[in-house]
């Protein structure tokens, strides 16, 4: 039977592997300011995306963690609950996104392995 992950024969097709992952990953780092440069300007759509893309995102994380919650038991709500008022605490507090995402995700965890 197999996995259906295909097995590296070499470790001249891993470097291979390795050198067009990392080129793709350069050229998508690089094409937007290959195609923006400074002189035509970036168009309003792309800033208009720039701004309210991260809000959509941050939107859809929350539909996506809360998701399988449910009320029939503090133990299944409470760490979600506490978790998340943490996140909007933090980042009312510091403005940080990432100090709100770790450090709600940290004490969530801590929560679910060692309180709940």
């Amino acid at each position: 039977m197999q996995s259906g992950v295909a097995p590296v024969h070499s470790n001249a097709h891993a470097a291979l592997l390795i050198a067009v992952i990392a080129g793709v990953t350069a050229l998508l780092r690089f094409l937007p300011f290959l195609i923006f440069r400074a002189r035509r300007g970036v168009p309003a759509f792309v800033t208009y995306l720039g701004d309210k893309l991260p809000c959509a995102i941050i939107g859809m994380l929350i539909i996506y963690c809360l998701r399988t919650v449910t009320f029939t038991a503090a133990a299944n709500w409470a760490p979600s609950a506490i978790a998340v008022a943490a996140v909007v605490a933090l980042h009312v507090w510091r403005r940080n996104t990432l100090l709100s995402i770790a450090g709600g995700t940290a004490l969530y965890m801590v929560l679910v392995q060692l309180v709940f």
